[in-house]
């Protein structure tokens, strides 16, 4: 469980913590000015302080370094006597490997320069191919059955030990290292063709789709970009008030690629393939157990409700289609917050400063858990762009934590997607020094200009708490290995706060009624072949699972880009928000700021970072066993708290 669905629910109450503001903090400073260039004649240290990382061709030297370091280690887990060395020997693997891979796959997708991007994504390729092989080595896999066979020694061993020997023998068992050898190379294959139509899928997924110019009407091709007689659409424009722009970006963006179409097929078959291989049912039963695609009927009676307003809200706009249709979820879920609670984001952003948001995050992190930020100066040849801006995080008691990289603003080129990357995991080394972890935040926020700073939106804002929940669990964890890993918007008016907070009751059952479709479809995708068209599956889960429409000639599926990091796995999501609805209410609630909760949060579960099995943390931090009732129960006490019958 991960703390970035809770701060979504504490950052409400946040905003009504008052305290007066005279000055910028540090941090709050950072974030609200333009960045200062370095001085050209520093010396490059390299990406994230990794002096080979200094041009392109330093991955290949990195590369070889931890291919060289992981042939060592090989041998060491294969000839030592098993013990707790040998699960530390694991573990030295994989950071080793990790601290490559993990840093060439950022890099990969968000370094502006194409030479830096494509050494990335072979060094990505060749060590990925190395993990694939080693998980079918069979005297590595004896080495750690020697291990988790020997009783007497596993009774020496700690429960985070245990469980880390456990955790590796799981991903020899889903790699299938009980087959006999040509079928352990099949296996291998496998996953290295999956490697590359993972790549294939999520690159074609962002791209934009083009049409001639001629086929649009001329009163709305300034909206899209144009280059020359073609119009390039690379989003949904879902937050236009012009119904025919979001249409039009619907049909044209979501429009079907035959070749991502078969790329698709293929990983989908190519998973399918490897989990029947390795004596699973299916990709979805490899990858879990029990899901919570089956959902309540309570939810689907508020999602009538909240589709019902929307109805009514469109008959408002004069359209020439009184149904409601996919391209109109966001922007009438957002023109009924606007209508009913005045909240138009234009109101809000003037006190929504990034400085100031950083700065609130600052503070509630130092009020919970004794966690600050210091802004850092980077080093010549650290960053991948001069926007970027370092933070180290810093316990009032145990010093340094780790660093988190800024990636928030926009910038040509770089992937409109708000996510988190780990650059470097935390673990306890060898020489008793822990490494700290290094993680990257990458936004699309609207850069300062000149004397005015990046204003955010209140869905901004949200976005931003959500990432930084993600970066702070990392910066958190304090686990032994790495394979498991004032006012703050001065002086926002009080009935300000109040009608945004209202307003996210609005529609919120139709919002998760959208994260269960999304989450069935990923199931079914990942069950049993069905053996017709991904495009023919998303329109039967969707008549099934959503309450709108599909739309001919459309194939969303190509855009859902969670199913290759999320794959049987993005019910996740509703997961989280279930495990986050139940902390809230039994823990903070009453005193959203208590050091005392959030010392136990931090205890219970931010601490084990994967050490500890998920379940038993949550029943730390709730002093009872939830069951899946419990998770369908709290999703649905939440639609019941959020979910008002206003009249338009």
């Amino acid at each position: 469980m991960r703390c970035s669905r809770l701060l979504l629910q504490r950052s409400n109450a946040l905003a009504l913590y008052r305290r007066s503001v005279n000055t910028w903090s540090a941090v709050g400073a950072a974030f609200n000015v333009q960045h200062q260039r370095l001085e050209p004649l520093q010396k490059n240290v390299g990406l994230f302080g990794v002096p080979e990382l200094s041009g392109p061709a330093g991955f290949q030297m990195a590369q070889h370094q931890a291919l060289r370091e992981a042939e060592f280690l090989v041998h060491k887990a294969c000839t030592h006597p098993p013990g707790a060395v040998t699960v530390e020997t694991f573990d030295q693997l994989s950071d080793s490997l990790c601290r490559v891979a993990d840093l060439a796959d950022f890099i990969k997708v968000a370094h502006p320069d194409a030479a830096f991007r494509e050494a990335a994504e072979r060094t990505c390729v060749e060590i990925g191919t190395l993990v694939e092989i080693l998980n079918t080595n069979v005297d590595l896999c004896q080495s750690l059955k020697n291990l988790l066979g020997n009783e007497a020694v596993l009774a020496t061993l700690d429960s985070d030990t245990r469980r880390v020997a456990e955790l590796f023998m799981f991903d020899f068992e889903i790699s299938g290292i009980h087959l006999d050898e040509s079928k352990r190379s099949k296996a291998v294959a496998l996953n290295v063709k999956l490697l590359d139509l993972y790549h294939e899928f999520l690159s074609g997924s962002q791209l934009p789709n083009a049409i001639d110019k001629q086929v649009l009407p001329e009163h709305i091709r300034h909206c899209f970009s144009i280059d020359g007689n073609r119009v390039q659409i690379g989003g949904l424009h879902a937050d236009s008030p012009n119904e025919l722009v979001r249409e039009a970006a619907y049909k044209i963006f979501l429009y079907p690629n035959t070749s991502l179409l078969l790329c698709l097929d293929e990983l989908l078959a190519g998973r399918h393939e490897l989990a029947t291989l390795v004596g699973y049912e299916s990709f979805a039963h490899r990858a879990l157990k029990g899901t919570m695609a089956k959902t309540p009927g309570k939810i689907n009676r508020a999602t009538s409700r909240d589709f019902k307003m929307m109805k009514e809200m469109k008959k408002k706009t004069h359209t020439t289609n009184p149904e409601v249709m996919p391209w109109d979820h966001a922007y009438l879920s957002s023109a009924i917050r606007t209508e009913m609670f005045n909240i138009d984001p234009s109101i809000y952003s003037p006190y929504f400063s990034l400085g100031a948001c950083m700065e609130g995050l600052n503070r509630l992190f130092m009020q919970l858990v004794g966690v600050y930020f210091q802004a850092e100066q980077p080093k010549m040849g650290e960053l991948w762009s001069e926007d970027v801006r370092k933070l180290a995080v810093v316990h009032e008691t145990e010093g340094l934590l780790g660093y988190i990289y800024c990636d928030f603003f926009r910038r040509p080129d770089k992937p409109h997607q708000d996510c988190h990357f780990t650059i470097r995991g935390g673990r306890l080394r060898e020489d008793g020094v822990y490494q700290l972890p290094v993680v990257v935040l990458m936004l699309s926020l609207p850069p300062p200009s000149g004397r005015t700073p990046s204003l955010l939106t209140p869905s901004m804002v949200e976005n931003l708490f959500h990432e930084m929940g993600h970066a702070m669990h990392s910066m958190l964890g304090r686990t032994l290995y790495q394979h498991v890993t004032e006012i703050i918007f001065y002086p926002l008016p009080e009935n300000l706060v109040s009608r945004l907070c209202e307003s996210k009751r609005v529609c919120s059952a139709a919002d998760t009624q959208l994260q269960i479709f999304y989450a069935a479809l990923d199931q079914v995708y990942h069950g049993k072949p069905q053996y017709r068209s991904t495009t023919d599956i998303l329109r039967e889960v969707q008549e099934k699972f959503y309450g709108l429409p599909y739309v001919h000639d459309t194939a969303w599926q190509l855009r859902f880009s969670h199913l290759v990091g999320y794959g049987a796995k993005y019910y996740s999501y509703l997961m989280s928000r279930a495990v986050a609805s139940m902390v809230w209410r039994q823990c903070f609630l009453q005193d959203p700021f208590s050091r005392v909760m959030g010392e136990h949060y931090h205890r219970e579960m931010l601490a084990h970072g994967g050490g500890k099995e998920p379940v038993l943390m949550v029943q730390g931090m709730l002093q009872k066993t939830p069951t899946i009732e419990d998770f369908v129960d709290a999703l649905v006490l939440d639609l019941n708290a959020n979910v008002k019958s206003p009249v338009l």
